[in-house]
């Protein structure tokens, strides 16, 4: 693991835990490192018993599917990010989400029992442990929430403006970037890719923003 060292001590699931304590952790958690390609599922809709994740090097989407295949993204994850913590840490809940490597990815796969069960060891980071994780999962309950702000919206055009406003908002400047291409920003916000380009272009005409690929300026 020593090649990602800084994305582990980055990540919010190990701060407040000194970097030399953190591979005694990862044997703590019985971690192993897995490598998927582009294209491959990490976990996939109906599995059981999965383990903790964290994202060590790629990109990933979380997303859902209907009968009929259509798609809707939930969030995108970045490196230090973990994800599956929900149903990892309830082993009998069958996964409502995919995980989908959109680039070759590295993945750090974890017991997440380990976490909540008393460390036989009585290790000085178990309680950090507990902790961290619990601040990531109340930041996912504030990002769902944000995205049923958006999704709330009845209109195409009201989605995206509340998308955009939250990411202007969330960056600090007007000017930004966005983490999806058209048709991931179209999934993000469960809405049809053409409909939203035409929206998109009437907003410009508008004045009320400018966009070029994934970068936006509001106005």
């Amino acid at each position: 693991m020593v090649l990602y060292d800084s994305v582990l001590s980055n990540s919010v699931l190990f701060k407040n835990i000194d970097s030399y304590d953190i591979p005694d952790v990862l044997q703590c958690l019985s971690s192993t490192r897995k490598t998927y390609r582009k294209g491959e599922f990490i976990f996939h809709i109906g599995e059981k018993d999965v383990p903790l994740a964290m994202l060590l090097e790629g990109e990933i989407h979380i997303n859902t599917e209907d009968f009929w295949g259509n798609q809707t993204i939930l969030a995108e994850i970045r490196p230090g990010q973990i994800f599956a913590e929900t149903y990892a840490l309830v082993p009998d809940t069958p996964l409502a989400v995919n995980a989908f490597a959109l680039t070759d990815c590295n993945v750090l796969l974890m017991n997440a029992g380990s976490i909540l069960r008393a460390c036989p060891k009585a290790c000085s980071f178990h309680q950090t442990l507990i902790q961290n994780l619990a601040e990531i999962l109340a930041s996912k309950n504030l990002m769902l929430t944000g995205k049923l702000e958006h999704m709330a919206q009845r209109t195409t055009r009201n989605k995206l403006l509340s998308y955009l406003s939250v990411q202007s908002l969330q960056t600090g400047s007007n000017t930004f970037k966005i983490p999806f291409n058209r048709q991931q920003l179209a999934d993000y916000l469960a809405v049809d890719r053409s409909a939203m380009s035409s929206e998109l272009s009437k907003l410009q005409k508008e004045g009320l923003l400018e966009f070029s690929k994934n970068s936006f300026t509001l106005h």
